[in-house]
């Protein structure tokens, strides 16, 4: 863990209950980490993680970093305060978006799990979950089931019949469904990725097999 200050945060609102994961959207590491520690521009996270899995810590999680923005997840609006905040070094998908090489995600397996095992995390999240209208970190690409596989977050590769519209059962879940298509975008980014990947149909159904699940974590 190598320690890069960002002088980007305040006094938490909430206690810590989410994790929030992202992916940088630059070109390279060295842009991210620059942005992300200068006061001019007021945004952070707690961790980065480069390709490699070197892992740098830019703030304290005792405090509220500027990596969510205007989000909303389950009734909850100051995102940031009830956050920790990762970021992976990706491109994203305005300058080339990637697959996560294997060392990256393993890193990033390690701290989540030292994290979860010092905290009670409810709901392990995409920056796109809890800001459906403007954000799409960490992609379709993200390996969420293999977080899962070690037991950080859920995952379903199941369908169940739909117990109700796709907005009521996106709200239970916990989305902000103003934007319903944006709602729906974001779920199938994290949950049903196949749906953007390869014309996968059953959208409405793998959201009713989240809701059964949501009382595992997220």
């Amino acid at each position: 863990m190598i320690v890069l200050p960002s002088p980007n945060f305040t006094e938490r609102k909430l206690p810590v209950s989410l994790l929030i994961m992202h992916y940088t959207g630059m070109q390279t590491a060295a842009q991210a980490l620059d942005r992300l520690r200068d006061p001019a521009a007021q945004v952070s996270a707690h961790y980065v993680i480069d390709t490699d899995g070197v892992t740098y810590a830019l703030v304290d999680e005792a405090y509220r970093a500027h990596h969510a923005g205007v989000s909303y997840w389950q009734g909850m609006t100051d995102i940031n305060s009830a956050s920790i905040g990762i970021e992976l070094v990706n491109k994203g998908h305005e300058f080339g978006y990637t697959p996560f090489p294997d060392a990256q995600i393993d890193a990033l397996i390690a701290l989540c799990k030292d994290i979860l095992s010092r905290r009670r995390i409810l709901a392990v999240l995409g920056h796109s979950d809890v800001a459906p209208t403007r954000k799409q970190d960490p992609g379709e690409l993200f390996p969420w089931s293999k977080l899962a596989e070690n037991g950080i977050g859920f995952w379903t590769d199941d369908f169940s019949p739909p117990v109700d519209s796709a907005e009521n059962m996106l709200k239970s879940i916990g989305y902000d469904t103003t934007d319903l298509n944006a709602a729906v975008t974001a779920f199938q980014r994290h949950f049903y990725p196949a749906a953007l990947l390869s014309g996968g149909t059953r959208t409405l159904e793998r959201i009713s097999a989240v809701l059964k699940g949501v009382s595992h974590d997220l």
